[in-house]
């Protein structure tokens, strides 16, 4: 049985737990998985630039409905950020040469087709990417774990057990810090770097395994493997916010490839 957790809105906020979230912080976590599900399918089944800058440029435009602070979205978009010029690095070196050459490196070929290949990959990170990191941002584990569980019916055991692990990771840099604290008191933290971090590494994962071997204990104990039906402490429901939310993403996927269709662009 879940329990019910303090919220976090997406500009960084505690909600307490009986308050109901407004707009798309309050929308079921699911719901923004399953959007983003189909919105990918869309944009998988063509490789042109059209329908990918349709899907980059509406969700530009939907982007102010998430009142996320740029700093917070800049953030946490960062790794898709990072990732989109290296993809479109490696396609242009290495995708499929067509077209005019522009050098040949002998292990590489850089020609028109790869440089129109890398861009269109590169708006399709983008256009996959953003939505399916800023719609979780501040999304509590909890609630998602109850939407997994409730509404795609998968195993709660499973699903408990992700969430228990999610749960712990957040102990990990307090861990970190406690074991460079209780080092440096015993004067082991001066020198040797390398050899110091490797050592906290193997002390860290140690003390890791202990508390998942407790946790796991103390689940079994209370009932959390036990076969038969379940009770939740917080009924989910897929409403009309959770719909708008699919719709909205399943047409931003619709209508980026029904303008590639038209301008003659898509191509499987």
């Amino acid at each position: 049985m879940t329990t019910s957790t303090t919220h976090v809105d997406p500009g960084g906020r505690a909600v307490p737990p009986g308050r109901t979230r407004r707009g798309v912080a309050g929308v079921q976590p699911v719901a923004a998985m399953l959007g983003v599900l189909a919105l990918g399918l869309c944009l998988v089944t063509s490789l042109d630039v059209v329908s990918a800058a349709v899907a980059l440029a509406l969700e530009l435009l939907l982007l102010p409905v998430l009142r996320i602070p740029p700093r917070t979205a800049l953030l946490r978009a960062s790794p898709v950020l990072v990732a989109v010029p290296l993809t479109a690095l490696s396609i242009a070196l290495y995708g499929r040469p067509s077209g005019r050459e522009w050098f040949d490196l002998g292990f590489a070929h850089v020609t028109d087709g790869s440089l129109a290949l890398a861009l269109a990959t590169a708006l399709r990170v983008l256009a996959v990417g953003l939505p399916a990191v800023l719609l979780f941002v501040g999304v509590d584990p909890t609630d998602l774990a109850d939407g997994l569980a409730q509404l795609l019916r998968l195993p709660a055991r499973f699903v408990l057990g992700a969430l228990a692990a999610v749960r712990m990771t957040t102990l990990l840099g307090e861990d970190w810090r406690q074991l460079a604290m209780a080092r440096r008191a015993r004067g082991l933290a001066d020198h040797g770097r390398l050899r110091r971090g490797a050592s906290m590494a193997f002390a860290l994962l140690v003390l890791a395994l202990r508390r998942a071997t407790t946790l796991a204990v103390a689940m079994e104990s209370r009932g959390f493997g036990a076969p038969g039906p379940r009770t939740w402490a917080r009924p989910v429901r897929f409403a009309g916010r959770e719909w708008a939310m699919v719709g909205v993403l399943v047409a931003i996927g619709v209508v980026s490839v029904g303008v590639a269709l038209a301008a003659g662009t898509w191509r499987a």
